[in-house]
C-alpha cells in the first residue's frame, strides 16, 4: 500500500544452484543482519563485469561486499523511503517520499552508470543519478543514526521527545556527536543537511519516528550493528566521546540479545 498507489508483486525466485553465469546488475535489497546469508545465495551471479547495487543502510556492507568480490562491482546507492512490514507481510508506505539516489563512488559519469540510470528512471520510483553519492550515504546515515537511536532511546516520536523538557537539546545533542564522527572518518555533511537535520529532529509536533524504532515496538529484530554500533565503534576508534550513543547501543543491544534469546 502507498500513497502513490497500490501494487502487488509476484517475483521470479531464483536458487543459487540455478543461475549459470553472471549478471550484469544485482539490486541488493535485505537487512544488514542478512548479508553474510545473502553474499553465499548471490555469489553465483557476481562476476568481474556484475554492478551491485546495494540498497542498505550505513556504509559496513560496503566493506564486506568489497572484500567479498570487489570494489569495482560496487556502486554507492541511499535510498529514502518511509514504510512498514505488517504482520500480514503487507508493505506499507507511509509518506509519499521516494528517492532513490546512486552513483559512482568516485563520482564519475561512466558509461555503466548512465546505462543504470536510464534503466532506473524507466521504472519511476524517485531514482536519480549522484556525483555526491558518498556524501549522500553518510548523510543518510547521520540522521538514520540519530533518528533510530532517539526515539528507540525515548521511545517515542520526534513530537513527543520535543514536548517531553530538555528532549530537543538530548536530540541536538545526540545529532552533534554522531557528525563529529562522520567528519572525522566519512564524508562531511554539507551545512545545509546539518540545519535541516537539527529542523526535522525538534519540530514540534512532528510524527516522525525510525523503521528501528517502528520494529522495535512490533518485537522484530533491529540493524543495531549496522546503523549504531557500527558508527560507534568508528567514533570511539577516532577518539570522540559519545556517551548518548553509547547508551542508545547498549539499550538496543539489550532488546536485540533478549530476542535472540
Amino acid at each position: 500500500m502507498s500513497p502513490r498507489g497500490d501494487a502487488t508483486l509476484a517475483p521470479k525466485l531464483v536458487t543459487a544452484d540455478e543461475i549459470s553465469q553472471p549478471y550484469d546488475l544485482v539490486l541488493l535489497t535485505l537487512k544488514g543482519f542478512q548479508l553474510e546469508e545473502g553474499i553465499v545465495n548471490l555469489a553465483p551471479a557476481i562476476g568481474a563485469e556484475t554492478v551491485i547495487l546495494p540498497v542498505l543502510n550505513g556504509m559496513q556492507h560496503m566493506d564486506v561486499l568489497a572484500e567479498r568480490f570487489s570494489p569495482r562491482n560496487l556502486v554507492g546507492c541511499a535510498l529514502k523511503v518511509a514504510t512498514v512490514l505488517e504482520d500480514d507481510g503487507q508493505i506499507t508506505q507511509l509518506t509519499p517520499l521516494q528517492d532513490l539516489a546512486y552513483g559512482e563512488l568516485d563520482g564519475s559519469v561512466t558509461a555503466r552508470i548512465q546505462a543504470l540510470d536510464k534503466f532506473m528512471r524507466g521504472a519511476n520510483v524517485g531514482a536519480r543519478l549522484s556525483t555526491t553519492i558518498r556524501r549522500e550515504m553518510w548523510e543518510k546515515w547521520i540522521l538514520l543514526a540519530t533518528l533510530g537511536a532517539i526515539t528507540c532511546l525515548m521511545r517515542g516520536t520526534v513530537g513527543e521527545i520535543e514536548a517531553s523538557p530538555g528532549g530537543a537539546a538530548v536530540a541536538l545533542q545526540l545529532l552533534e556527536e554522531i557528525v563529529a564522527i562522520v567528519r572525522a572518518v566519512g564524508d562531511s555533511p554539507s551545512e545545509g543537511f546539518v540545519q535541516t537535520a537539527r529542523e526535522q529532529l525538534t519540530a514540534k509536533g512532528s510524527p516522525f519516528a525510525s523503521s528501528m524504532f517502528r520494529d522495535v515496538q512490533r518485537n522484530r529484530p533491529i540493524e543495531v550493528e549496522q546503523i549504531i554500533g557500527d558508527l560507534l565503534r568508528r567514533g570511539t576508534g577516532a577518539g570522540i566521546a559519545v556517551p548518548l550513543l553509547s547508551a542508545a547501543y547498549v539499550h538496543l543491544s539489550v532488546y536485540q540479545n533478549k530476542l535472540h534469546r
